[in-house]
């Protein structure tokens, strides 16, 4: 963890795991943006990663020792995570280069500003191996619209960084190995403006985004653990390693 000038900037450092989001990281995470908030010193926080990007969604050599039913309570720890950060009262900017995939696209997308480099790889691989994504539809269509969520959940093609901002998953576009300073020129903006006139626009907006996230997220839990019965889904678990 870095300060400076009121900003926080949190380093997810797990390279050699793609910086996916396993229960020690989600944790680690929770507790370091709940300080924040807490800390009179800090106005902002910025979410970057170490190379080779973002996150790639959930930790599959955890994944690969759980039950089913193991398996969804983590994503559903994840979710509740990704739901809590519109709660906090400072303002989160993720710094996204090299990919976000699966969790990792909609955690960046849970994120109050987010900021990609140019040749980020945005992408949904859900769909594809045999699910849906299990949380966060309710973040994605509330950030791009239901027509433009239902595609991407679909997950056809990556997106580009220029691509992720024309279409509202990402804010502020910037060259590649340029996203960290692009974010925490931003926060810096946010954190000199009157604190507490920032978590009240932060809240008040908090309310209308995802008004029905848990709600969204339970019901695609419901429809993942049944989209698990089928056998390209089944094929995939087992890949994986996941008892079903």
């Amino acid at each position: 963890m870095e300060r400076s000038e009121g900003v926080s900037i949190l380093r997810i450092e797990r390279a050699a795991r793609r910086n996916a989001l396993g229960d020690a990281l989600v944790s680690q995470l929770r507790r370091a943006l709940q300080d924040n908030d807490a800390d009179a010193d800090v106005g902002a926080t910025v979410i970057s990663a170490q190379a080779p990007g973002f996150c790639a969604g959930s930790d599959l050599k955890e994944l690969g020792a759980m039950s089913l039913d193991e398996m969804i309570e983590h994503e559903a720890r994840t979710a509740q995570f990704c739901r809590e950060i519109a709660q906090l009262r400072k303002p989160v900017v993720a710094a996204v280069e090299g990919f976000a995939l699966g969790g990792g696209f909609i955690f960046a997308a849970s994120c109050d500003a987010v900021v990609t480099a140019r040749s980020t790889r945005w992408n949904l691989p859900e769909v594809r191996i045999g699910w849906i994504p299990p949380w966060g539809i309710e973040t994605l269509v509330n950030r791009v619209g239901l027509a433009c969520a239902r595609q991407l959940v679909w997950g056809a093609r990556n997106l580009s960084g220029d691509d992720a901002v024309r279409l509202g998953v990402a804010d502020h576009l910037a060259d590649d190995g340029h996203a960290l300073a692009r974010a925490t020129e931003l926060a810096k903006e946010l954190a000199q403006l009157p604190r507490e006139a920032v978590a009240s626009t932060k809240l008040y907006f908090a309310t209308k985004a995802a008004r029905d996230g848990e709600g969204g997220d339970r019901l695609a839990s419901h429809l993942f653990r049944d989209d698990c019965r089928n056998p390209v889904a089944q094929a995939t678990l087992k890949k994986f390693g996941v008892r079903v």
